[in-house]
């Protein structure tokens, strides 16, 4: 099936990329259930843990959640434009691929494909501090793991019942989770106390440094923009509804952030913020004065947690299935389920995901989440670098007789500054991050040199 582009801004000389043939998917998500992947996916672990996280930096952290959502909404708008050109299942795969040949291809799905199987250990990670509000954990190690495990399995068996289910899911958490942090980012802003807020840097480093060192941080609770892109087979009209849902998805996570942010760091003193393993329920309990309200947005936590999970996992066996497609991932990958989700895919970040939390319990769960937040920074980062690449490539190959010069200024701007944004956060993930995702990244390659050694030798033999 031929899918008509409609014109753009700037369009390159020669022919749209053909995706690589596939069955025709079935497109269950409209406008509302892609916006809901796009804010579940978003609003997840990262708002309920991460206030606690970015706060030995001090409140220039607040400040780094609005230039995040700045950066988001450009990456929203990025994935959008390019969409329209690739409106298939996988997203930042196909971009760099389209544009670059299937190396580039590879490493933009390996890498996304690492960053989500990381990112879905540091969420179950993200479920021990709230369940603990709930069923003290008394700190046993092994008692934290255990839970945390279990947060990762039932969303991952929970997939097996289709992306139908997956859709109805998102839309059911987003709503229980949206409502109740809305309200504690508004009604909470009453009860605000400015002694909280504790100095405006307390790192110690420059305020450029701690600028960038909590935005590394931060971004993992940005992580989801591109979740409709990269589902894209799946939205109906999908040339007008990723960037819509995109776009929507990440205004209405940007206005929870920041107001609920600014409410934790308000009603929690800033010493006792640091050490907080809920942040958001002792922010309630602050306004209640008594146990009963961080019960409650415990169990919001412990549910918003649990559907973001069932979105990730989803997005974690998307991004192989098409490079699986296209030879470019083991052909296991490949393979399809009734339901119409990538069984195998489905259970291989499962799997990966339980190795991680095993290997770094030891430390305990706030270490353990702060090291596997990091990760994904990087490892994110890089297909948001490769996919602004591609549309920067897009645009220079435009001609001039297609180019309208007002949306090739607007489209050039947006893919410039999504890439320096997508710089500047894996300049500020630190050299420990960038280190271990390094090798993460490169790990890889001896896997494309083994497919591709494979397909050519089958082309040659045919």
């Amino acid at each position: 099936m031929t899918v008509p582009r409609p014109a753009e801004a700037a369009e390159p000389a020669g022919p749209a990329a053909t995706p690589s043939a596939a069955p025709v998917p079935r497109r269950t998500f409209g406008l509302a259930a892609a916006t809901a992947l796009v804010m579940g996916n978003i609003i997840g672990g990262g708002i309920f843990a991460l206030p606690a996280t970015v706060a030995p930096y001090g409140t220039v952290s607040l400040l780094a959640f609005l230039v995040l959502s700045v950066g988001a909404v450009l990456l929203a708008l990025l994935f959008g434009r390019l969409a329209r050109r690739s409106p298939v299942t996988g997203g930042l795969y196909v971009y760099p691929r389209d544009a670059f040949g299937e190396f580039a291809g590879f490493l933009s799905a390996w890498s996304y494909w690492t960053m989500c199987w990381v990112s879905i250990a540091a969420l179950a990670v993200a479920v021990v501090g709230y369940v603990d509000v709930l069923i003290p954990l008394h700190g046993d190690h092994a008692l934290q793991a255990a839970v945390a495990l279990a947060a990762l399995w039932l969303p991952a068996a929970a997939n097996f019942a289709g992306t139908r289910w997956v859709g109805a899911v998102q839309v059911v958490s987003t709503v229980l989770k949206f409502v109740p942090l809305l309200l504690l980012a508004t009604v909470g802003l009453f009860f605000v106390d400015a002694d909280n807020f504790g100095p405006f840097n307390a790192s110690g480093q420059s305020v450029s440094g701690a600028l960038a060192a909590s935005a590394a941080l931060l971004l993992y609770s940005f992580l989801g923009v591109e979740s409709a892109a990269v589902s894209a087979g799946e939205v109906r009209d999908p040339e007008r509804t990723v960037g819509r849902a995109s776009v929507l998805g990440t205004l209405a996570s940007a206005l929870v952030y920041v107001l609920g942010t600014v409410a934790v760091f308000g009603l929690v003193p800033h010493r006792e913020l640091v050490g907080s393993g809920a942040p958001f329920a002792d922010a309630v309990n602050a306004i209640t004065g008594g146990g009963w309200g961080g019960t409650a947005i415990a169990l919001v936590a412990v549910a918003s947690i649990t559907g973001c999970l069932n979105g990730w996992i989803l997005m974690a066996a998307q991004m192989p299935y098409a490079a699986a497609r296209d030879g470019l991932f083991p052909a296991p990958f490949a393979r399809v389920g009734k339901g119409g989700v990538p069984g195998f895919g489905v259970w291989a970040c499962a799997v990966l995901g339980t190795l991680l939390i095993a290997l770094n319990y030891t430390a305990g769960p706030d270490t353990t989440f702060r090291v596997l937040v990091l990760i994904t920074t990087f490892t994110g980062c890089v297909p948001y670098l490769l996919s602004a690449a591609a549309q920067l490539y897009w645009l220079a190959r435009g001609t001039r007789d297609r180019v309208r010069p007002a949306g090739l200024a607007r489209d050039l701007t947006v893919a410039v500054l999504s890439f320096g944004f997508s710089f500047w956060l894996i300049a500020g993930a630190g050299y420990a991050a960038v280190y271990q995702g390094v090798l993460f990244l490169f790990a890889g390659i001896p896997v494309y040199v083994w497919l591709r050694g494979r397909g050519d030798r089958t082309e040659a033999s045919a």
